[in-house]
């Protein structure tokens, strides 16, 4: 049944994954700054009674992780409070409101990969922004869907392996941090694997991410290999040797738990997302 579908962020990266996702089967509204800014929920409430969605997508956010650690307020207006008014507009009108929230929930310490039932504590503003995002859908609108990835890259947006590939190409050498994982998710495939759980009517908390996990170094050494640039040398080193101003969780990777409970097949492996990607590039 086809759904309205309002795209909140839709000149992003994953925004521009999802407008296209979803336009194949629903009628799609998207906007982005400054069309509609989260941090006004006046804006928020006329926007959702204007056209009147069965579905909110908030793909809006404020990324920048080591931005977010010396803009902490900012970062909480956005990802938290515009994640709540989104929500509250969403809820007066009985639609379902779709939220991305993050890896960085979790401090990174857990040895195996984490669970939706793990406890969040996140160390970072960007983390804690997130966290803070996901407590107010849950309280402003029962009806929510909280899909937490990681790693993500696409077209039409900043990511780590464009950039990467982007200095390999200039012949500078890289040196990549090798003692973080995570699992590399492509926004396409988080996309798709949304508007099947909206068609399947999925409610709550679940992980999403591409299959498998692998460090930073290891992605880089891949996407140089997979770009066709062979006279660039990739060297790793350690978070301590590269350090940023927000602390990174060394283990970042996302178990899928309740998407294989409930029968979803799982994304498929990060190298071939990866690998079509860069054809795409």
């Amino acid at each position: 049944m086809s759904m309205k579908v309002l795209i909140v962020g839709a000149r992003g990266m994953l925004g521009t994954a999802l407008v296209k996702a979803f336009s194949s089967s629903h009628q799609v509204q998207g906007v982005d700054l400054p069309g509609l800014d989260i941090t006004d929920r006046d804006q928020c409430q006329r926007r959702a009674g204007e056209f009147s969605p069965d579905v909110i997508v908030n793909s809006a956010a404020l990324t920048a992780v080591d931005y977010c650690e010396d803009h902490e307020e900012e970062a909480f207006r956005v990802n938290g409070e515009g994640a709540g008014n989104l929500a509250g507009a969403a809820a007066a009108i009985g639609a379902v409101l779709v939220y991305y929230s993050t890896d960085y929930v979790f401090d990174g310490l857990k040895a195996d990969a984490y669970l939706e039932e793990d406890p969040p504590n996140p160390q970072s503003a960007y983390g804690r922004s997130k966290w803070r995002g996901e407590e107010l859908v849950r309280d402003h609108c029962p009806d929510h869907l909280i899909l937490r990835t990681s790693w993500l890259f696409g077209e039409n947006g900043k990511n780590f392996v464009a950039t990467i590939l982007t200095a390999a190409r200039s012949g500078q050498p890289l040196w990549v941090v090798n003692d973080q994982r995570g699992s590399p998710t492509y926004t396409c495939d988080l996309a798709g694997c949304t508007l099947r759980m909206l068609d399947a009517a999925c409610c709550g908390t679940y992980h999403v991410t591409n299959g498998g996990s692998c460090s930073w170094f290891e992605l880089a050494v891949r996407a140089v290999e997979w770009a066709g640039i062979s006279d660039v040398r990739v060297t790793p080193v350690t978070s301590a040797e590269y350090p940023r101003p927000a602390r990174r969780p060394p283990n970042s990777v996302l178990a899928n738990a309740r998407l294989d409970r409930e029968g979803f097949p799982p994304m498929r492996p990060w190298p071939l997302a990866v690998q079509e990607y860069i054809k795409k590039l």
